[in-house]
């Protein structure tokens, strides 16, 4: 007696929807590598439905959600389908007993610095105590100084010196005074991080990596500038000391690319 498939079964698997989504996306195997940390034989092994190389489920589950998130997917669809097939959610593992050892186990090569701080605080003490007894044993000497007459020998006056005006500090404006001969990208995370990639002319890495909230890169090249914006909609984007006006959406890949004089999109 056979029995049919399941709706389920007939379902893409998990690597299958990971690495389409990617395709999809427009992203390499090591463009998503880059922006997620996720090394790239992982990468490959999950898109192959190769969970052996995660470590185990707790692991895979965290490697599935990051690369969902990466190609711009749900995860929760995949997380829910990875339980299912591998014998459900995991039990959550107690904290106490994981770091029991390194609790009670006691290092003899660590500094003691709260002995440390009591020693330093007493010879603080000590040495006020000290020069406050000082100065009352001299204070009779002191005193006929200030009230007798004055001494010969008066303290020169410091002679006025010459101050230099501080030079101005850069702003986020100079940019504006980029040549003309160049090209000048600068990219700022202002609503998020964002994984970026940006080449010369000659096809060079000038960065591959990711950019934090709040963080900014300035690129600049004879010719051209070519990008790659993970998350376009995080990303502030000046080009020759203009800023681009086009409206990225959150979890955008882009690939733009300007020269010299006005922005335009490549």
């Amino acid at each position: 007696m056979s029995i049919g498939n399941s709706p389920e079964d007939d379902r893409p698997s998990i690597g299958r929807v990971l690495q389409q989504a990617r395709i999809a996306a427009g992203l390499t195997v090591e463009e998503v590598s880059s922006s997620t940390r996720v090394r790239i034989p992982i990468v490959r092994a999950i898109e192959e439905d190769d969970f052996s190389r995660c470590g185990g489920d707790v692991y895979a589950r965290g490697h599935i959600r990051t690369l969902a998130r990466a190609v711009s997917i749900d995860p929760e669809p995949l997380v829910s389908q990875y339980d299912a097939e591998h014998g459900g959610r995991p039990a959550p593992t107690p904290a106490a007993p994981m770091f029991e050892a390194e609790r009670i186990r006691s290092d003899p090569r660590r500094p003691n610095w709260t002995a440390a701080m009591v020693a330093a605080i007493v010879a603080v003490v000590g040495f006020v105590g000290f020069t406050f007894f000082k100065g009352a044993d001299d204070g009779g000497t002191s005193t006929q100084v200030a009230e007798g007459s004055t001494p010969n020998t008066a303290s020169p006056k410091p002679k006025p010196t010459k101050t230099t005006d501080p030079k101005p500090v850069p702003s986020d404006s100079a940019i504006a005074a980029a040549p003309r001969d160049k090209v000048t990208v600068k990219l700022s995370a202002s609503q998020g991080k964002s994984w970026i990639s940006a080449k010369d002319h000659n096809g060079r890495q000038l960065f591959d990596g990711l950019l934090l909230q709040g963080q900014s890169k300035t690129f600049q090249d004879k010719e051209r500038i070519d990008l790659v914006l993970g998350d376009a909609g995080s990303i502030e984007l000046f080009v020759n000391g203009k800023k681009v006006e086009d409206k990225f959406q959150p979890g955008q890949v882009e690939r733009l690319s300007y020269t010299k004089g006005d922005p335009e999109v490549g």
